[in-house]
């Protein structure tokens, strides 16, 4: 059933400022905080800059917020999920301990599997340490001198709090990039397409939780479909930043009635005065009549699309440069025919641009020899087949890059 193109773009846009808020706030989460280390001084005199390293910054104020609020807020944070409720009948010696193993437990299964094995070990060797130094104490007398040993355990126990500071940072700010990740997908038509026998398929990998690459799908209004496949330079929360405001951009332009190369023109002039200069963005834009498989495309930058056609692919290649490196630029659009029976294959760099643990690159030659050899497969198939064959491809390493695919077919 078509959807109502109204009502998509009304919630496609909330989304994206829903986007835009949480990455922002995230992104300003991470920021350093105004009396973050610095660099230490170039200094070859040890003790002036053993002195620096105890007095640059340090003021009563951070020993006190440590001990006292960053305690407090640490401790809510890994409690904050957790029903205490059923051991306040019990009495202190039963209810504390089992307060402490089910923080513990929460704690240690937030981590990953082989993360919380060290964890848990780690945690119990900690305490087991602490009991017997106790006990060791205890039993030669009140006044007796702590073992040497003790020192090392204090330090290792300090260490360990420090950590557990700077984990609840940074599992906060997974939950935050979590959210993010969530409203992201959101914006992205990942759904089967179909209309008139034109049909489209999608599918996006991020190298990280969030990621810089885009791909959308748009209803015109003289019936023809809008398709668009990109990438933003550098993957995280800035990627994906610069891609909501693409999206943003591109949206509002086909609004305002822009097609074609004067679209692509005027979003390259909006990018080059809003974005930062070491950034760009590569952009294939295309608008296909799903009826007869006319296409008009303009690709800025962007690899180029296979056109499965027999007997050998069709590359369908740049004809302008990439957006946001120099205002000003102008852009070709040029035309194709999707008969039936034929494919389109859109993908981003971070397909022909992975590698293996020998730093080997995947490479074009090697998707295109894919592509012919998976011919048969349907579309959403040869989608899979092409992720697997670069998944195991890269082996042991892990992927550097952001992995889109859209595929138009014609029955």
């Amino acid at each position: 059933m078509p959807r109502d193109p109204n009502r998509w773009n009304h919630r496609q846009e909330e989304l994206r400022q829903r986007f835009e808020a949480f990455a922002g706030r995230f992104a300003e989460r991470a920021r350093p905080a105004p009396g973050a280390a610095r660099p230490p001084l170039r200094s070859d005199d040890y003790l002036e800059s053993l002195q620096d390293l105890f007095t640059r910054d340090v003021t009563a104020r951070d020993f006190q917020d440590l001990v006292g609020r960053d305690s407090q807020d640490t401790l809510r944070f890994f409690t904050r999920e957790i029903d205490f409720s059923d051991l306040e009948a019990k009495p202190w010696y039963a209810r504390h301990p089992a307060k402490v193993w089910r923080v513990f437990l929460a704690l240690a299964f937030r981590l990953g599997p082989a993360r919380r094995v060290i964890f848990a070990a780690s945690t119990l060797l900690l305490v087991s340490a602490w009991l017997r130094l106790i006990f060791t104490v205890a039993a030669a007398g009140a006044w007796s001198t702590p073992p040497p040993n003790s020192y090392v355990l204090v330090a290792a126990t300090l260490v360990f709090a420090l950590l557990l500071l700077e984990l609840r940072d940074k599992l906060a700010l997974k939950g935050d990039l979590e959210i993010a990740r969530q409203i992201q997908f959101g914006l992205l038509p990942f759904a089967p397409f179909s209309r008139l026998g034109t049909s489209i398929y999608t599918a996006m990998r991020p190298a990280n939780t969030v990621g810089g690459d885009y791909f959308d799908i748009i209803d015109l209004p003289d019936g023809r479909i809008a398709l668009a496949v990109g990438d933003v330079a550098g993957k995280g929360i800035p990627a994906a930043l610069l891609m909501a405001l693409l999206q943003g951009s591109l949206r509002t332009l086909l609004t305002a009635g822009f097609r074609g190369a004067e679209l692509v023109r005027t979003l390259n002039d909006h990018l080059y005065a809003h974005i930062p200069r070491n950034r760009l963005v590569t952009l294939f834009y295309a608008e296909c009549d799903p009826a007869t498989g006319a296409l008009h495309y303009v690709n800025a930058g962007h690899n180029a699309p296979f056109l499965l056609r027999p007997p050998a692919p069709v590359r369908l290649g740049t004809t302008g440069a990439a957006l946001g490196v120099l205002g000003g630029s102008t852009y070709e659009e040029r035309g194709e025919t999707l008969a039936p029976g034929e494919r389109l294959f859109l993908f981003t760099d971070g397909i022909t641009e992975a590698f293996d643990p020998e730093d080997r690159e995947y490479g074009e030659e090697r998707l295109e020899g894919l592509l012919l050899s998976r011919r048969p497969l349907r579309s959403p198939d040869l989608i899979d087949a092409v992720r697997d064959d670069v998944l195991s491809f890269c082996g042991s390493a892990r992927p550097r890059d952001d992995m889109t695919m859209m595929v138009v077919e014609r029955s």
